[in-house]
């Protein structure tokens, strides 16, 4: 079979559709658990529309929920860099590094995460 049929069939499969199908798609991939069918479906709509939020942080998600975490981390810190207060791509981005065992560096993000949320703790 030949591959580059087969790479540039998968990618029209996933690239196929309207903005609003394609976010639909990808958010049913996600609900099934198919996190990388959904990250791939959901690379092309953020390259579409950089500046929405809802898809960048669904493919940080994806990509988290896949084992992806560079990636994760990468399209969390661009979110929070945009938006500083995004309370869960805080939350995300810190629980991305504690997972990569980066303890030092995702305390901070969580600390803010849980502010912005309005946990705090009671004295």
């Amino acid at each position: 079979m030949d591959t580059t049929y087969e790479t540039t069939d998968n990618t029209a499969y996933y690239a196929h559709g309207t903005q609003a199908e394609r976010w639909e798609r990808a958010r049913l991939f996600f609900a099934a658990k198919e996190y990388a069918a959904a990250a791939r479906v959901l690379v092309g709509l953020v390259k579409e529309v950089p500046e929405q939020t809802g898809p960048r942080l669904l493919l940080a998600r994806s990509y988290y929920h896949s084992a992806q975490l560079l990636r994760a981390e990468t399209e969390l810190r661009l979110i929070v860099e945009r938006d500083p207060v995004e309370h869960y791509a805080r939350l995300m981005l810190g629980r991305t590094l504690e997972r990569q065992g980066r303890h030092a560096e995702a305390g901070p993000h969580l600390r803010l995460a849980s502010a912005l949320a309005g946990d705090f703790p009671e004295t």
